[in-house]
């Protein structure tokens, strides 16, 4: 039997190997257009970047090799021309001299991958210009860093290799900006998963263009890249790293049939619509075993999985490739991303129902040294069945994506992730790992003990109908917060129901997610229509920031945060300097670590702080510019970030701008019915969007809180006859104008009625069941005779300085 092999790498070297421990007798040959047989094409980038600092290191095996330890004959510039079937031959050129001969075949074995898309554009072909797919590419790149002194690139892309190149060319000291026509880089993972990366570009100081494309590259300075957007960037050189496409020239020329992008449609044998021609790799098109569906995958671990699959059926086996679910992972400087499965927009676009959750997990024991936090995404259907997993993180990500992939593969559900016995000792897991906790919320969910919103569903919720609670600690409202949420830390939930509006749906989060089902829980048993937000204000928070920071590092030398933010340099005369060490601890804890700290000290004091949860990069920053402390640094190193704060500059605000909150405050003076009325349709109006509302009534406004049947309580005879001439509770009150004897006020009564428009005491009830904090001034009751016992309940008595706190804290006082 004699089996020819187009194509080297990953499928065809692996299928000529395993053929021949399958059958010493065949006869194997591998023809390869390329300068080598084998190479580590994935290691392409680290080479740039002097990781991999040995390039021999890459070349997996060599044509001597195969043939002294496989009796293979592997011929490297040798390039397939044409296929005829018929005569079972392969026409091939000799690129080394030209020389044109015919191989035949007993059967035929296809591995020829994909080439790098290069777009249509003017420019593409100047010097300066380059992709990444070979040994050779590599080798231009890296004598044209050295050679040129390139000290900018521009990387056309934000997938897999346009993200290593990245990084790699970073390190090497290469000024990067990343051009990706998405709104986000990372396509196989969803968008508020991608916003982490976006932010840690960011703080390595890559430049990032998103939802822009390029137009055309023009030789000069020495390079300019024009954008779609009409943007212009200079650059020394330029990576294109759009994608690749499937080179299946020789199976069209050929007849073979061909599917989805060009593709080679092969069965589950890998046979293609000729019994003896099998197809491997990058050019075919395979089942995804989630959907059903036919795609194209060209990743090098289902390549090699098919070699194998091939080399047995030669070699007489009866073997079949399942298909793939498509599990990737990606190091993005100090970030590890990956996923497994399908993501959002691909099971909309099947249309299948699924939900999903997020949670923020240590990689292991948080008291052991060096945690650090995962954010891990798990979709599903609503029967429990996994669709696919997100994780993004510094260590850890790679284990727990592989749990999932298997889980995956075998059938698993989310129930099955609940009881899954994992590995743990303190410097590796939890003995709840990561993937017990989101099985865990995910059966929450599917239980019908947790209902979740996603992130995108907090703008367009109707502030009338929904209410947000966050149930953070103060000290955590400094990095940021949902507009208009009302804020009662979980601790005093409890004690604090009555603030919490019974008529609207409540949304609970807090930073990560946890403390925001443990509030769930409590609201949900006393009787409140409760949601949490999935993932907490931290997966909030990355999407709804500034994703791109193309324009904040335009003509800016991206060497160091300092000259974007213009930190002043630190005076060390006369200041302490203290460490606070916050590795190992989950957000929120290194900010109230920090927050601690500056308590003790003295302003001008340096504070050194460093953290293993990544998040604490924007946190810090955030933080420092809401309460006035300056951020002098924030780097990380090995896993660690270190940010250096000085207690006590001044808060920096912009220009024209002023801190203010959305809390209102109203002092009711007068008893008047439409007076009284008018305030609590305002309190109730200002409620329903989300503001705190404080009503201070204060003489005749009392009135409109007393009781219609006070109890009996000791008074003077004055006392006695004020209450006598003043109307006892909403009901009797009059209209200030046209009371006309009690005609015009039972007549705007009546019209309310008839159209549908609630009275003062419904207002009240409404007020108070919408958190609205209704005080009556002690002093005015002092003075006019009424006792506590006579209000409505829940009615709180306060002094005058009690109000002008409230008043302090808000952007409008109003006088009615």
């Amino acid at each position: 039997m004699k089996t020819v092999i187009i194509g080297g790498v990953a499928g065809g070297a692996s299928t000529a190997t395993r053929l021949r421990r399958m059958d010493e007798k065949a006869e194997i040959i591998i023809l390869e257009r390329g300068d080598f047989i084998s190479f580590a094409n994935c290691g392409l980038p680290y080479h740039i970047g002097g990781v991999i600092q040995e390039r021999e290191k890459l070349l997996v095996i060599s044509p001597e090799k195969l043939k002294n330890t496989f009796n293979i004959e592997a011929r490297v510039k040798h390039e397939a021309l044409s296929i005829d079937t018929k005569k079972k031959t392969v026409n091939v050129r000799d690129l080394s001299n030209g020389r044109e001969y015919t191989e035949s075949y007993d059967k035929l074995v296809l591995s020829p991958g994909a080439t790098p898309i290069i777009p249509p554009i003017p420019g593409v072909d100047l010097p300066g210009v380059f992709t990444l797919r070979s040994i050779p590419d590599m080798d231009r790149i890296n004598d044209f860093v050295t050679e040129k002194q390139a000290t900018r690139a521009v990387v056309i892309g934000g997938g897999f290799i346009g993200l290593e190149i990245a990084e790699n060319l970073q390190d090497r000291g290469v000024q990067v900006t990343i051009i990706e026509m998405l709104d986000q880089v990372m396509a196989p993972i969803d968008y508020e998963m991608a916003a982490m990366v976006h932010q840690h570009l960011d703080f390595k100081h890559v430049r990032l263009a998103l939802s822009d494309g390029l137009k055309a590259i023009d030789a000069d300075s020495p390079l300019n890249v024009t954008l779609q957007s009409g943007r212009v960037v200079g650059t020394d050189m330029v990576i294109l790293s759009v994608g690749v496409r499937p080179e299946t020239s020789l199976a069209k020329d050929a007849g073979l049939e061909l599917g989805l992008r060009g593709t080679i449609v092969v069965n589950d044998h890998l046979q293609t619509s000729d019994k003896d021609i099998y197809a491997i790799g990058d050019a075919v098109q395979i089942k995804n075993i989630i959907s059903g569906k036919e795609v194209n995958l060209p990743l090098a671990g289902p390549a090699s999985k098919q070699a194998r699959i091939v080399a047995d059926n030669i070699a007489g086996r009866d073997m079949a490739f399942k298909g793939v679910q498509g599990t990737s992972i990606v190091k993005v400087f100090d970030l590890t991303v990956a996923s497994t499965g399908l993501n959002s927009k691909q099971l909309a676009d099947l249309g299948l129902p699924f939900k999903d959750v997020i949670i923020h997990a240590s990689n292991h024991a948080g008291y052991y040294p060096g945690a650090s936090p995962m954010a891990f995404k798990l979709l599903f259907s609503p029967e429990g069945k996994i669709y696919g997993a997100q994780l993004v993180g510094v260590e850890g990500v790679d284990k727990r994506v592989d749990v999932i992939a298997t889980a995956i593969r075998a059938g698993m559900t989310v129930y099955d992730l609940e009881e899954l016995e994992l590995a743990y000792a303190p410097p590796y897991g939890s003995a709840r790992d990561a993937v017990n906790i989101i099985g865990f919320l995910a059966g929450n969910v599917l239980r019908g003990d947790l209902e979740t919103i996603d992130w995108n569903m907090v703008d367009k919720m109707d502030r009338e109908k929904n209410v947000f609670l966050d149930v953070r600690d103060p000290e955590e409202l400094a990095i940021g917060m949902i507009d208009g949420a009302l804020n009662i830390p979980l601790g005093e939930l409890r004690q604090r129901l009555n603030e919490i509006p019974h008529s609207k749906r409540v949304v609970v989060y807090c930073q990560v997610g946890q403390r925001g089902y443990f509030a769930t829980r409590i609201l949900k048993q006393n009787g409140f229509d409760v949601v949490n937000l999935n993932g907490g204000f931290k997966t909030y928070s990355h999407v709804t920031c500034k994703q791109s920071n193309f324009d904040t590092f335009e003509n800016v030398s991206i060497s160091s945060r300092e000259e974007i933010h213009e930190i002043p340099p630190f005076n060390a005369d006369n200041a302490n300097e203290f460490t606070v060490d916050a590795c190992g601890l989950q957000c929120p804890g290194p900010i109230l670590k920090l927050y601690n700290k500056v308590k003790e000290v003295n302003p001008g004091d340096l504070i050194t702080v460093k953290a293993t949860d990544f998040g604490f990069s924007s946190d810090v920053e955030a933080w420092a510019d809401r309460t006035g402390n300056k951020l002098l640094s924030v780097d990380s190193a090995n896993g660690v970030i270190t940010a250096k704060i000085v207690k006590g500059a001044e808060k920096k605000e912009e220009k024209g701008s002023v801190a203010m909150t959305q809390d209102k405050t109203m002092v009711i003076f007068s008893g008047d019915l439409d007076k009284a009325i008018a305030a609590f349709i305002i309190a109730n109006g200002a409620a329903s969007m989300g503001h705190k509302v404080t009503m201070f009534f204060t003489f005749w406004g009392l009135n409109i809180l007393r009781k219609d049947n006070a109890p009996k309580v000791k008074k003077t005879l004055i006392e006695k006859m004020f209450g006598f001439m003043m109307p006892r509770g909403a009901d009797k009150l009059t209209l200030s104008q046209m009371h006309m004897l009690g005609m015009g006020t039972a007549m705007i009564k009546g019209i309310m009625k008839k159209k549908n428009v609630a009275s003062l005491p419904e207002l009240i009830k409404s007020a108070m069941d919408n958190g609205v904090v209704i005080e009556a001034c002690q002093m005015s009751m002092d003075l006019m005779g009424i006792q506590k016992e006579e209000l409505l309940d829940g009615i709180k008595t306060v002094g005058v300085a009690t109000f002008i706190h409230a008043s302090d804290e808000s952007n409008a006082t109003i006088f009615i």
